[in-house]
């Protein structure tokens, strides 16, 4: 993160940095660049890559809300064409007990995912409810808001282009 930079500007510009970098390798594509980041109390947490940190990140939001910002970046290779969301994700957590933390850690070490939890999976059972507009964008890759900007440049997942 540069000195005084958002979340929100933080998560774009490294959305756009991954698609550009796509592009080199695929000049003539339309290519997709996106990255999240999760954050509580104004501080970002990222991927735990422990048992005890999944716990202290589960343990912090507990009965509290954590907050998501996802980047996502649509790069024409051809045209040069850029567009840029951020989709923003509020995630409610139930008020949970030391055991259901560590009971949960157990069947789904989620080690690998920023909060520490699985919402497609039995890390649902952590949450009360999660607010956003494309709730594919809790996964990492907001899949509503792409098919936007694809129908954007001529592109129809439905439809052969």
């Amino acid at each position: 993160m540069q000195e005084g930079e958002k979340t929100r500007d933080l998560v774009l510009r490294l959305a756009e940095t991954k698609a550009r970098a796509g592009a080199t390798k695929f000049p003539h594509a339309l290519v997709i660049g996106s990255d999240q980041v999760a954050y509580i109390d104004g501080k970002i947490i990222g991927k735990p890559g422990n048992r005890a940190s999944a716990v202290a990140q589960l343990s912090l939001a507990a009965g509290r809300q954590l907050l998501f910002q996802t980047g996502l970046c649509l790069l024409d290779g051809i045209t040069g064409q850029l567009q840029l969301e951020c989709i923003s994700t509020t995630v409610h957590f139930r008020p949970l007990t030391t055991a259901q933390i560590e009971g949960y850690v157990t069947k789904e070490p989620a080690f690998n995912c920023a909060g520490s939890f699985k919402s497609e999976g039995l890390g649902s059972a952590l949450l009360q409810r999660i607010d956003t507009e494309d709730p594919t964008a809790l996964l990492g890759l907001p899949l509503i808001t792409l098919v936007a900007m694809l129908e954007r440049v001529g592109v129809s997942p439905l439809l052969d282009t």
